[in-house]
């Protein structure tokens, strides 16, 4: 089955396997580019539809754009393109909100100091995002709400008893999601070594199929780049993701004095059919208590 003429998701291209689908068949059938589990029972219930029937391209990107001066092209990469749909579908089908706040980092940046004899004899870089995982991992365990995911009808929550994280990595590609498997069984060492190595490999394109996908929450880390806030898009069938931008530093009144704090912005995205904002803001409360005092996540 060539996988060149359509794009599906791995669950999508396993459902089309149980049932003895072709995706090629019925991507030339349909004349979709993007594949879907509803492409597959449209195909088994005989009512796929075909190019014909769908609709043209909107107006407002059917434009000749050369008539307006030089331009060039570039074809977009399969991956470009399987990204573009997901989140496009996910977009459009999910009710985002997006909660914001900030952590006190200076007792974290102290502890990490401490530690940079220790990293130098594991031959390793204990970094901030090792804290943001092993934080995350202990606030997904205690928030079950957010370890999970919801049916494709909307009809059922499927609860978590594992959490595995996925980390959002920039490559030359294309954007590269994979995952830390059994984060909650992991200290923060080998979470530092977990990703060290799957952000060397994803931009060698080494991430093997089986390191992506299942993530109980990812994080879309911009602090190396700049920014001080964003609107992630989660990424189904996750619940919620966690972005964080580039530390900053800011005046906090403390002590009858103003203090200069190094602060993190983040931003949680949320799927408001599963999770609401009391919901949200104790999440991040929980989070930023766990990332002012990192003794509560090493002890």
């Amino acid at each position: 089955m060539s996988t060149e003429s359509y794009i599906a998701s791995p669950s999508v291209v396993a459902y089309a396997g149980r049932n003895q689908v072709d995706l090629s068949e019925v991507a030339r059938k349909s004349g979709r580019l993007s594949l879907a589990r509803e492409d597959v029972d449209s195909h088994l219930n005989g009512t796929t539809p075909t190019a014909s029937a769908m609709p043209a391209p909107d107006r407002y990107w059917d434009v000749d754009h050369a008539a307006f001066g030089p331009v060039s092209e570039e074809p977009l990469s399969r991956m470009a393109k399987l990204a573009s749909a997901n989140l496009s579908a996910a977009d459009s089908m999910i009710p985002q909100v997006t909660h914001h706040d900030r952590a006190d980092m200076r007792r974290l940046e102290a502890f990490r100091n401490s530690q940079k004899a220790e990293a130098n004899r594991r031959g390793l870089r204990l970094t901030a995002l090792a804290f943001h995982v092993k934080a995350l991992t202990i606030c997904l365990q205690e928030f079950q709400r957010f370890n999970a995911s919801l049916s494709s009808d909307g009809s059922t929550i499927v609860f978590k008893h594992y959490v595995h994280i996925g980390i959002a990595v920039d490559t030359p590609y294309g954007l590269m999601v994979p995952v830390i498997r059994d984060a909650d069984k992991k200290g923060l060492w080998q979470i530092a070594a977990n990703i060290t190595d799957l952000a060397w490999r994803a931009q060698a394109r080494k991430i093997r199929p089986d390191e992506m996908g299942g993530a109980s929450m990812s994080i879309s880390n911009l602090g190396g780049i700049g920014g001080t806030a964003f609107t992630p898009i989660v990424n189904p069938p996750e619940l919620a993701i966690l972005g964080i931008t580039r530390t900053e530093i800011v005046p906090v009144w403390e002590n009858e004095n103003w203090m200069p704090v190094p602060m993190t912005p983040l931003d949680l995205s949320y799927d408001h059919r599963v999770i609401n904002g009391a919901d949200a803001a104790r999440f991040m409360a929980r989070y930023v208590q766990l990332l002012t005092d990192p003794r509560r996540m090493v002890v």
